[in-house]
C-alpha cells in the first residue's frame, strides 16, 4: 500500500483564462458547488486543489478526467463509481495538498500565520504558531480520514488502531500532514507552482 502525495504552491492571482480551464476540468456537480463561492481567492484556493486532483488521477491512474463524486453524511467526498480510489484535498492561502490511496486518506495544509497565545495554549497546549499548526494538520488530517466532523479538531486526536500520521515537507511556511493505515507507504511529495498546472 502506498500513498501519492501532489503538493502546488499558488503565489498568484488566477487570470480569467486559468480559472474558465480549471472550471472545465471538474465534474458538474463539484462545478455548480464552486461557482456558489463568492471570494474569489478563496475558488481559486478550490479550483487550484481540483486541478491538482486532476493532475494527479492522470499521473497515478491515466485518467483523463475527474470522475464523478458525492460526499458522505459527514462531508467526505468519494467517487461514485470507484470505490477502490480513495483522495482527499486541502487547501490554505497560498497551497494545495492532495493525497490518493487505495485505501482512506487525510491529508490537511496550513499556512503558518499568527495565532494568539491563549489560542496556542488552549487548543493545542503550545507555545509557537509552528508548533500549533502542526497540532492542527495532524487533528484535521486524522479527522479527514476518518471522515468524522470537525467536532473532532478541538480535542487531542488519539491515532485509531491501524492508523499512522506524518509531517510532510512541502513549501516554506507551511505544515502538511497525511493520515494513512499502518505500513502504508508515503512516496515522495510531488510539487509544483501555478505556472506549471
Amino acid at each position: 500500500m502506498d500513498v501519492g502525495l501532489w503538493a502546488a504552491r499558488i503565489e498568484r492571482s488566477l487570470t480569467e483564462r486559468e480559472e474558465s480551464a480549471m472550471l472545465r476540468l471538474l465534474p458538474e456537480s463539484r462545478r455548480q458547488r464552486l461557482l456558489r463561492v463568492q471570494k474569489s481567492e478563496k475558488r481559486a484556493e478550490v479550483l487550484c486543489a481540483y486541478t491538482v486532483l486532476h493532475l494527479a488521477l492522470r499521473e497515478r491512474y491515466g485518467w483523463r478526467t475527474i470522475p464523478e463524486m458525492t460526499v458522505s453524511s459527514m462531508g467526505k467526498p468519494r467517487f461514485l463509481e470507484y470505490s477502490g480510489v480513495h483522495f482527499n484535498i486541502s487547501h490554505t492561502a497560498g497551497a494545495v495538498l492532495v493525497g490518493l490511496s487505495d485505501e482512506p486518506v487525510g491529508v490537511d495544509i496550513e499556512r503558518i500565520r499568527p495565532v494568539s497565545e491563549r489560542a496556542m495554549r488552549r487548543i493545542a497546549g503550545v507555545e509557537s504558531e509552528k508548533a500549533f499548526f502542526q497540532s492542527w494538520v495532524r487533528r484535521e488530517a486524522l479527522a479527514k480520514r476518518a471522515g468524522a466532523g470537525i467536532g473532532m479538531l478541538m480535542g487531542e486526536t488519539v491515532l485509531r488502531d491501524g492508523e499512522e500520521f506524518f509531517f510532510v515537507d512541502t513549501f516554506d511556511g507551511y505544515a502538511a500532514g497525511v493520515a494513512v493505515g499502518r505500513g502504508t507507504i508515503i512516496g515522495k511529495v510531488h510539487r509544483y507552482f501555478l505556472d506549471d498546472l
